[in-house]
């Protein structure tokens, strides 16, 4: 045995201590009045700066307050209204819908939870110290506050009891002591719930059109008893998931739920709230039929492409049923057949996955599972299909859309995203393409939409695209809106994923090469989940932007959120002028989601090891 390799042999013997640890070093936590000498006042200058900045901090708090809770402002306009708010113009005999599709949610996000082992465990002094730290604050807000003095000591006594509390936690809990996070939240579901039940919020309602006046104690049955199985909806997900989670592969949990997920949004929005009235006889002669062409015939030419030493006759079918594809939307000028339409998106379909096919080329166990993966995705699309041009049943007073106010908000948002990513992965791979024509294209559609502001892409597609399209063919404002925000923020996607792609190193690429994979694997199976990684922060960016933006909507005519509280609630008899109460509400809606999207994307980062590794 040579040297080299007799030293390559040698177990680790360094001493334990000697070895660099993967984790940070513990910090321990301190005193709250230390923290508050080392952070706040360590010097002269920092001691001057914290007061300067705090006097800032309680000038602006005491304008807040006063501002939110003077006598002037009319709150009863925006509690009255929240099912307006959300939901708009929604019936209220099928409001049973709208709770189902939220109780949905609520069970993914509690499944999801379980399966992909969410919560950390938290340190009890990291939870005193905040505990602590909300009373303080709450209690100086209720001091610079337009409150009665009974009202403010009424505070007081609860807050110094409530920072007690955490003082107590902080001194009987050692340096190391955690609580499960999962813990703390199942406890604030259930204060929220108590809160619900007990707490004397008031009752906000309209009767025949009529306001009535806010009369006191806990909120409507209405809302107590939907929101109560909506958060015992997401407990109960949960801890089923932990009793499943051990006894299904993991190899099924995960990407079943990221397939409910994604289905989700249609699923909720065109199915449950749509309510489509099916004509069962014309499915059975010519949706059954077609998607068992497809199905059948598409399969077949996807297991025949898939085989090893198939890829260049794959790919020239593949090229073949892109231009035969591409052709039939031609046939659209003439006619304008929601069959044909089936057909068309069925055909471009089916020639996206014969182009990736030789990617996925393999044993017969890959095979089976891209077969099975067509299947699905045909199934799908021909069902959407055909719930989207089938009539509803709902009898809305909205000819746009059937629902409005913050459920298209979450729509646009989300449907925007999920269409924008799959277009800012392909525009940002053409740009890196060694090929010009692809290069060239992408970067022009790049350049050209960063270089127009949204509102006027809005209104560009708002007027300019039914021109476009045939003569009979009138889209809804909400599927024009969505078109641009996605081709919007597909350009934007695609140069944050362009500089993920700048990223990775040259020596990724070269070991794949020596593994003998092809351009296409080595993209989708070493390069893009790097790149991806990399650019975590930019692509969470990017939908906090997207999901603000919608508030734009208001410049087309569609009733979003943001347009119900400027225009709608102010209009209303009752509400004459009252504005500066829904405007700050939607500011501080807007405000939660996007600071719990830009928590989640530090979580997850930091899982990841964003910038670490």
């Amino acid at each position: 045995m040579s040297e080299v390799e007799n030293v390559e042999a040698q177990p680790n013997l360094a001493p334990a201590s000697a070895q660099v640890s993967e984790k940070p070093p513990h910090n321990p936590a301190t005193n709250p009045v230390d923290w508050v000498r080392a952070n706040l006042f360590p010097n002269v200058q920092n001691s001057v700066l914290t007061v300067l900045m705090g006097a800032l901090i309680v000038k602006v708090l005491q304008v807040l307050m006063n501002f939110s809770f003077s006598e002037e402002r009319t709150w009863a306009a925006v509690w009255t209204n929240i099912r307006f708010l959300f939901t708009q113009a929604y019936p209220s005999d099928q409001y049973i819908r709208m709770w189902v599709s939220v109780g949905i949610v609520f069970v993914l996000v509690g499944l999801s939870l379980a399966v992909w082992r969410a919560g950390e465990p938290v340190l009890r002094r990291d939870i005193a110290r905040t505990v602590m730290g909300a009373a303080a604050f709450l209690a100086l807000a209720v001091l610079v506050g337009p409150f009665a003095m009974s009202t403010r000591i009424s505070w007081w006594v609860g807050l110094a009891v409530l920072a007690g509390l955490g003082y107590a936690l902080w001194r009987t809990s050692g340096p190391l002591s955690s609580v499960p996070s999962t813990t703390i939240w199942a406890t604030v579901i259930v204060l929220i719930i108590a809160l619900l039940w007990f707490y004397p919020f008031g009752h906000y309602s309209f009767v025949d059109g009529a306001v009535v006046e806010p009369q006191s104690g806990t909120v409507a049955r209405s809302t107590q008893l939907p929101w109560t199985v909506m958060l015992m909806l997401g407990v109960g997900s949960y801890w089923l998931g932990v009793l499943l989670r051990d006894r299904l592969p993991m190899g099924f949990q995960k990407p079943a739920l990221v397939l409910l997920w994604l289905n989700t949004l249609p699923f909720t929005f065109l199915v449950i709230l749509r309510d489509p009235t099916f004509d069962f006889g014309y499915v059975i002669r010519v949706d059954i039929p077609m998607f068992l062409l497809f199905a059948a015939g598409g399969g077949a030419a996807i297991w025949f492409i898939s085989k090893p030493g198939r890829s260049a006759i794959g790919r020239a079918a593949a090229a073949l049923l892109l231009v035969v594809a591409a052709s039939s939307w031609m046939v659209s000028l003439f006619f304008s057949v929601s069959m044909l339409q089936k057909f068309r998106l069925s055909l471009l379909l089916l020639a996206l996955f014969a182009i990736a096919a030789p990617t996925f080329a393999g044993d017969k166990s890959s095979r089976r599972t891209y077969l099975f993966a067509w299947i699905g995705a045909i199934a799908l699309l021909q069902y959407y299909v055909t719930v989207t041009n089938t009539p509803s049943t709902l009898a809305s007073v909205q000819t746009a859309f059937f629902t409005g106010g913050f459920a298209i908000t979450v729509l646009m948002s989300i449907g925007s995203l999920l269409l924008s990513f799959p277009i800012g992965v392909t525009m940002a791979l053409a740009r890196t393409s060694k090929m010009p024509i692809f290069r060239v294209l992408a970067t022009g559609y790049i350049e050209l939409i960063r270089g127009v502001p949204l509102i006027t892409v809005l209104f560009f597609f708002d007027s300019m695209m039914p021109l476009f399209l045939p003569v009979n063919m009138r889209p809804a404002k909400i599927m024009v809106a969505l078109l641009a925000f996605s081709l919007f923020g597909g350009a934007y996607m695609a140069e944050n994923i362009r500089g993920g792609l700048q990223s990775v190193r040259k020596g990724q690429y070269e070991a794949a090469e020596a593994l003998g994979m092809t351009t296409a694997q080595t993209t989708a199976f070493i390069v893009l989940p790097q790149a991806l990684r990399n650019v975590i922060p930019p692509l969470v960016g990017q939908a906090i932007a997207t999901f603000k933006e919608t508030s734009l909507l208001i410049f087309i005519g569609i009733s979003d959120f943001l347009l119900i509280a400027r225009t709608a609630i102010p209009n209303q008899t009752a509400f004459l002028g009252v504005r500066e109460e829904g405007l700050l509400f939607v500011c501080a809606v807007y405000w939660v989601f996007t600071y719990s999207m830009s928590r989640s994307s530090r979580r997850l980062e930091r899982k990841l090891g964003v910038g670490d590794r």
